[in-house]
């Protein structure tokens, strides 16, 4: 799964043993109420089944194959092959039919994701019960985490990522669930961490509209104006990172209307606007409303129309 890349914020009890009319496993098979099988016979050999003791009754699962009884089940037809060539490989060092039921797990994540974080994050837990070693087994349960907005859990999956993997992509992200948790000044200690390190010109921008976001949250809106005016002035237009700096532009458009500036404010919003070719930003919107052009939009009344 691929991070997301809009760090602004927006145990269960197992389920019963299979085949448990025997009790306790560790005590073995019930005993013989009448011994017939028990007797030696005149040659003084034990006629009791060798090798036979519980035949007939099911075997229990093996581990990671049993699902728990909050768990989701896996919907009908659901295609793995859709994975991305690296997650099948880190994959094939599980046994195949475990395997299996955790690509399912982290397919259906992936499609619930935007729609239903929820029960997103509920399939990647799932097949991070299974699979915890592995790094896209854990990346799909922080990124679903932290779309569903479980803040602490996203914090500590991407920690573990980080650990995993030695890379620092994720600070930024880790920084923003600082903020959100209510610790900016945790989220400005992962800012100066990442002031020393090489990070990609994209994370480097979304690092820089978290920290503008610390500042905010602790009411230095002024030091937060200027990290971002700062950053918009570093930005060429024709970046390659055109979503990022869409961002930027839409971050700094807002803290200037915070401040006031609505004019200049209307500006970068349209800036903004110009890059978010995808629509994944309502900076047309915000341009409309300083305008003066908000429309309110009926759905009903258009499907009727229709």
């Amino acid at each position: 799964m691929d991070q997301p890349n809009r760090p602004d914020r927006r145990d269960p009890q197992p389920s019963p043993r299979s085949g448990g009319s025997g009790g306790d496993r560790r005590s073995g098979p019930p005993p013989n109420r009448s011994g017939a099988d028990r007797r030696p016979d005149r040659s003084g050999e034990d006629r009791r089944p060798r090798g036979g003791e519980g035949r007939g009754r099911p075997e229990p699962p093996r581990p990671g194959l049993e699902r728990k009884a909050n768990e989701p089940p896996i919907p009908e037809g659901i295609d793995t092959r859709v994975l991305h060539r690296a997650a099948r490989a880190e994959l094939r060092g599980l046994p195949q039919e475990l395997a299996e039921i955790v690509a399912s797990h982290l397919v259906v994540a992936g499609q619930l994701i935007e729609d239903d974080p929820e029960q997103a994050y509920a399939h990647a837990e799932a097949a991070r019960r299974r699979a915890a070693r592995l790094p896209i087994v854990r990346e799909a349960a922080a990124e679903t985490a932290y779309a569903a907005g479980i803040w602490d859990v996203a914090l500590s999956e991407f920690r573990a990522l980080r650990r995993m993997t030695g890379t620092h992509d994720y600070l930024p992200v880790m920084a923003d669930c600082e903020r959100a948790l209510g610790r900016p000044h945790h989220a400005l200690k992962l800012a100066r961490e990442a002031d020393r390190l090489e990070l990609d010109p994209g994370l480097r921008i979304e690092m820089t509209i978290v920290e503008a976001g610390a500042r905010a949250d602790l009411d230095q809106h002024p030091e937060a104006l200027r990290l971002l005016q700062r950053a918009v002035a570093d930005t060429k237009p024709s970046s390659p990172v055109r979503l990022p700096v869409a961002r930027l532009r839409y971050a700094y458009a807002e803290a200037l209307l915070q401040g006031g500036a609505e004019t200049e404010a209307r500006r970068w919003f349209a800036a903004a606007a110009s890059l978010d070719t995808e629509g994944e930003l309502d900076a047309g919107q915000r341009v409309d409303e300083l305008d003066g052009l908000l429309i309110d939009f009926d759905e009903d009344e258009s499907e009727d129309d229709s």
